[in-house]
């Protein structure tokens, strides 16, 4: 069996290609990881008038969906343009309030970008709850919105993924909310942006090594280069249909296979990219790093490698 786009959702993934190339992602990221939001929160308007965060929200409340496959094609577009922002957790927070009467008053905001979202992990920790307008705290008794400010931001692996701790309680939401299923949506989007991630480091060094020379000849035509370049590419179009498989079934284990796999493969894929690059490669100036520190980033959140294996073996595909 074979699973290829159709041609809406390929020009989809164009369409926001074009815009995000257009918006200069890399200014935005760093403004991000400095904690300015303007220009972030402009973009996020921008992806949301695309659709994108419709894609998770019924009709019935202001959006287009639902549609994992659509999301998952416009996720990758996220994460090749490292566009920064709790992404994948105001999609979970679209899922985990999508119950009445909650969607009423929560869904329509989501899907037109007026409001920003993200989740608390376990631990307490939310990305962005200092630009975040919702901040979601599910707990063993239901689903708090927290009200108090955020704590301190903490450092992340990516300087554009800004933890805080959000305060225990708030107003309680709901008794009880559909986690497990807001954790499939949100791993969903997470192996998504790793993929994109790992295309665009992938796209950045096959780039660089046809440029950089030595003996006069470029790097590129070197075979162990070539090697190490063929075995990324590779990993990663052995995680594409694994990731539009699960998004297709939206079974728990199988987007947890897809997001390790995809998670790993960009993850192998920096590592590549750093050694091409050489010791340029290391500099916070140099734009390959607002790449490489998203995938290690990702790499463990919404589930780690060793979460993900135990929910395949667990339940299996």
């Amino acid at each position: 069996m074979r699973f290829l786009l159709d041609a809406d959702q390929r020009a989809f993934a164009a369409s926001l290609h074009a815009m995000l190339t257009a918006a200069d992602t890399p200014a935005v990221v760093r403004d991000w990881s400095r904690g300015d939001h303007t220009s972030g929160r402009a973009l996020w308007s921008r992806i949301a008038e695309a659709g994108v965060f419709g894609l998770a929200v019924p009709e019935e409340y202001g959006g287009l969906g639902p549609h994992p496959v659509e999301l998952a094609v416009a996720f990758v577009e996220l994460g090749r343009h490292a566009v920064p922002g709790p992404l994948a957790e105001t999609v979970g927070a679209a899922v985990l309030l999508g119950g009445p009467p909650l969607a009423g008053r929560f869904l329509p905001g989501l899907a037109a970008g007026k409001d920003v979202a993200t989740v608390a992990a376990p631990g307490g920790h939310a990305v962005d709850g200092d630009a975040a307008s919702l901040r979601l705290a599910p707990a063993p008794d239901g689903l708090y919105l927290s009200t108090a400010a955020p704590g301190p931001v903490r450092r992340s692996l990516d300087p554009a993924r800004r933890l805080t701790p959000l305060a225990p309680g708030g107003e309680l939401l709901a008794p009880a909310a559909p986690y497990d299923r807001a954790l499939t949506w949100i791993r969903l989007a997470t192996a998504a942006q790793a993929l994109g991630v790992g295309l665009a480091l992938l796209d950045r060094t096959v780039a660089h090594v046809r440029q950089r020379t030595q003996f006069g000849v470029p790097v590129g035509s070197f075979q162990a280069v070539k090697h190490r370049l063929a075995d990324a590419k590779t990993a990663l179009e052995f995680a594409r249909p694994l990731l539009f498989g699960a998004a297709v079934s939206l079974r728990p284990a199988e987007v947890a296979a897809a997001k390790l796999t995809a998670c790993e493969a960009a993850y192998r894929t920096a590592r590549t990219a750093l050694h091409l690059h050489g010791a340029i490669g290391y500099t916070a100036e140099y734009g390959l790093s607002l790449w490489l520190t998203r995938a290690r980033a990702l790499h463990s959140a919404w589930g780690t490698p060793e979460e993900c294996r135990e929910l395949v073996l667990t339940e299996g595909l």
